[in-house]
């Protein structure tokens, strides 16, 4: 019979052993329905999902709403929007009560003073010109001024189809800029001309990923094994969609036959009472759905089958391991 400690040597079982001890539990939250940007392929806007709910505006109501969510068994509340730094106080609710993650488009300073090791994660789509496309604006001249050598702090790098052979610039960029950076793919969920995926396009971004992380260990958060999934969208011979996505919030989960999934994951809106179908779009084909932590956690909650062969468990614990560092609960 395989077991854990019969596939791994002192060194991996020790790893092993860091992170089955974590018990992660996330929920996602939306902090308000408004941003300062309005960016193509944006599933937040593209869906509608800005228009579902009005706003909670009573602070007590917040907070009695996050400690709910904690005696609910939630130990990482990831607060997304519209934009959360437009609502520091809305921020505080959490923070001062739950481990926190704030993504964020980095053009407001997360204050340090008041928020000193909430992690931070930066969206980048790209070099100048692919944000002046997308975004409408170059976020990376701010956000690098704001966040240059913040230990709390890393660039999420949503990467294009006309990023290949562009990537080493930005992660070149960022590496100057004392941060590190994880990389996910664009879902193109507006469908802009020349931004969505052709086959031989994600094979060539894959070997790039690779290279990246292999020239850049030290900036890069990432994992080969993360590449190869995000890529080819399958793992272990079956193929992501809806039927295998562990994202599901789980009181509209009525899919039969259930699969892995993520325990007690809710997303929910910024009324704190509406929840959203899943960790992106209401209207999102899940079959192009590109999304990095919603691959990373098909990984995740699929550990028995990765016990078959040590280099497969050894895949499975470096995309832990990495997902674990980008929300902090192991250092960089």
């Amino acid at each position: 019979m395989k077991t854990v400690s019969s596939l791994l040597d002192e060194h991996w079982y020790q790893r092993y052993k860091k992170i089955s001890k974590l018990n992660i539990r996330s929920s996602i939250y939306d902090v308000t329905n408004r941003c300062n940007l309005r960016c193509k392929g944006c599933f937040f806007f593209s869906s509608g999902e800005h228009e579902v709910a009005r706003e909670e505006m009573d602070t007590r109501k917040r907070e009695a709403f996050v400690d709910k969510e904690k005696d609910r068994g939630v130990n990482l509340a990831i607060l997304i929007g519209g934009e959360p730094t437009l609502c520091m106080d809305r921020i505080e609710a959490f923070y001062a009560r739950l481990p926190t993650f704030c993504a964020t488009n980095g053009l407001i300073k997360v204050p340090r003073n008041r928020f000193p090791d909430m992690m931070v994660g930066i969206s980048l789509w790209g070099d100048a010109e692919a944000e002046k496309i997308l975004r409408g604006k170059d976020t990376f001249a701010v956000s690098s001024k704001n966040y240059e050598g913040d230990l709390y702090a890393y660039y999420l790098y949503t990467i294009t189809p006309r990023q290949i052979g562009k990537t080493e610039h930005i992660i070149r960029k960022i590496e100057g800029v004392g941060v590190k950076v994880h990389m996910q793919l664009l879902s193109n969920d507006e469908g802009v001309d020349g931004f969505s995926w052709q086959p031989e396009e994600l094979e060539d971004i894959r070997s790039e990923m690779d290279d990246m992380l292999d020239r850049y260990p030290n900036t890069v958060i990432s994992s080969k094994y993360y590449h190869e999934i995000i890529t080819t969208g399958k793992m272990m011979g079956r193929t992501f969609g809806w039927m295998e996505c562990p994202s599901v919030t789980a009181p509209l989960d009525n899919r039969e036959p259930c699969p892995k999934r993520l325990t007690n994951f809710i997303r929910w809106a910024s009324d704190l009472k509406t929840m959203h179908r899943c960790c992106t779009s209401e209207t999102r084909d899940c079959s192009t759905c590109k999304d990095g932590a919603a691959h990373m956690s098909w990984v995740m909650v699929n550990k028995r089958d990765h016990i078959r062969s040590t280099r497969d468990l050894q895949n499975w614990i470096e995309v832990y391991e990495m997902f674990a560092k980008l929300y902090q609960f192991i250092p960089w």
